[in-house]
């Protein structure tokens, strides 16, 4: 077994690379077309599209409107060797709100709906849960630097893609290997980007709703005594949808805890609860997706 690959690109160019990503080019009225990001795994990842579809709602709403929640539906796989077109059905302009409906395309077939909305900010009643206790991400190891350590445990070209560069470092607090014990549903997260991102609030929330889709729906496997690196399992999401409540940076650490009330049917549900270091719950999300263990397709 050889040693995984290091990527020398810096934190900032890989930050950089993410920034472009999820900039849209402008078309026409209400068309943008989102950039591609070729990866050898064929598929696009569902968080980038989220975010792209985010990126060009954003391009058709006033300047101090803000999105506060948003609800996608996938509906096919996204193909990473073609462009994405984003179509914007303007539903609503009101004073304090605005409503956004968004299609992606892939050669002419829709991958996935999403409805946004936007709100001018305001004060109100307020509430939130408390954050839970979590050790600090200075006291955990980052996800690749915990595959590293177990180079000998994967096949290789597993490796690579598990110790991979990612614009997005995250921290788990309770890290799994290729264990395959049972685990209550809940699980909890540090992540951030690895690199400044600027003081455009837009762009944090493109960058947290991106990875938003990164670790919820592992949550659903976890009472299961199932590991998705060691057994033949698919696994898609289905639905996704995100809320923000504050505002928040995504180059700062953010703890993302997940739980999954339930699963059946080859869907499992999850949701998450995003906090600042501080405290402050930011942001929401929700999730069912496709659980299929493939030796059970027949």
């Amino acid at each position: 077994m050889t040693a995984p690959e290091r990527d020398e690109r810096s934190p900032e160019e890989l930050v950089a690379g993410l920034t472009v990503l999820l900039e849209v080019e402008e078309l026409d009225t209400n068309l943008y077309r989102g950039r591609r990001l070729p990866g050898g795994v064929g598929r696009v990842f569902g968080g980038q599209v989220i975010a792209q579809a985010l990126a060009a709602a954003n391009q058709t709403v006033d300047a101090e409107l803000f999105a506060h929640s948003l609800h996608a539906y996938f509906m096919r796989p996204g193909d990473e060797n073609h462009p994405i077109i984003f179509r914007i059905e303007r539903d609503r302009d009101g004073r304090s709100f605005s409503t956004r409906r968004i299609i992606a395309l892939q050669k002419g077939q829709p991958i996935l709906n999403m409805a946004a909305n936007f709100q001018r900010p305001e004060e109100g009643l307020a509430h939130q849960f408390d954050m839970p206790d979590a050790p600090s991400p200075e006291d955990l190891v980052s996800e690749r630097d915990f595959w590293r350590g177990r180079s000998t445990e994967l096949p290789e070209k597993m490796i690579r893609w598990v110790t991979r560069a990612r614009p997005i470092e995250l921290r788990r607090v309770d890290p799994r290997g290729l264990e395959s014990e049972k685990r209550p549903p809940f699980d909890a997260t540090w992540f951030r980007a690895v690199a400044p991102l600027g003081d455009d609030i837009r762009l944090h929330q493109a960058v947290l709703a991106y990875a938003s889709d990164m670790t919820l729906l592992g949550t659903a496997i976890l009472p299961h005594g199932v590991n998705w690196l060691a057994h033949p399992i698919q696994t898609a999401s289905l639905d996704h949808a995100v809320w923000f409540h504050e505002e928040f940076r995504a180059d700062e650490w953010l703890l993302y805890t997940t739980d999954s009330p339930w699963s059946g049917h080859a869907r499992g549900f999850n949701r998450g609860m995003i906090f600042a270091r501080d405290g402050r719950l930011v942001a929401s999300a929700a999730q069912e997706g496709l659980i299929r263990l493939r030796a059970e397709r027949g």
